[in-house]
């Protein structure tokens, strides 16, 4: 009886941890939510004929030895301080020795960014259901002990309580998978973009990129 008194009571423990933690995943995934939609109206000016028109003047400055005018042209086709920074850096590096070197390790770093914003909403999607199924289990306890008792209030509280955290870590994993599908392929597009830039202004291919898979649709299950 003792492993079950101890086991029952870090579950009665875990209790406020697991309420507050959902409450923190929920306002995270909102957070994201809305950076989301910053970045889908920085997306919307995306055109290919626009960034080769700023390529073709970019090449025209280099020609000319104007680093600041190529500059320039590459921050007009940027659609996020991110990728903004790694466009003037692959110019600024076209001046210097073993170009090709340096600007395949910062196209290497701009990925690695960008996988490790998506780590954070593939983390909820599992993290979100998790919390879930937790707050959903944790009050069952106490529910049972009330309904043993004749205590219909504390029964009803808890399921309460039980369903509502349900509900609330299948939200937050169904957000965070949605915010992740969307990202992945905005973010694929960029590095696209900004890969092609590169191999342009080098004249030869860069590194294809490798993103990792993202969780499976039935991950988000409770």
């Amino acid at each position: 009886m003792g492993v079950e008194r101890v086991l029952s009571h870090i579950a009665r423990a875990l209790r406020i941890p697991v309420f507050a933690l959902a409450i923190i995943a929920l306002a995270a995934v909102l957070a994201e939510l809305g950076a989301l939609v910053v970045d889908l109206v920085r997306r919307r000016r995306r055109s290919l004929g626009q960034i080769e028109r700023e390529l073709e003047l970019a090449q025209l400055a280099l020609r000319e030895g104007d680093l600041a005018e190529a500059v320039d042209s590459m921050q007009a086709i940027a659609r996020a301080p991110d990728m903004a920074d790694v466009l003037s850096d692959i110019v600024i590096q076209l001046t210097l020795p073993n170009a090709d070197e340096r600007i395949a390790k910062r196209l290497a770093d701009y990925e690695y960014r960008h996988l490790r914003r998506l780590e954070r909403t593939r983390i909820l999607v599992r993290f979100g259901p998790a919390l879930g199924l937790m707050g959903t289990l944790i009050p069952l306890s106490p529910a049972l002990a009330g309904l043993a008792h004749g205590n219909v209030t504390a029964l009803s509280n808890n399921l309460q309580v039980a369903f509502s955290v349900t509900v609330t870590g299948l939200l937050i994993g169904a957000l965070a998978f949605a915010i992740s599908l969307i990202r992945d392929r905005l973010y694929g597009q960029d590095y696209s973009d900004v890969q092609y830039v590169a191999a342009t202004l080098t004249g030869h291919s860069t590194p294809q990129s490798s993103s990792l898979p993202l969780p499976a649709a039935g991950d988000m299950n409770t």
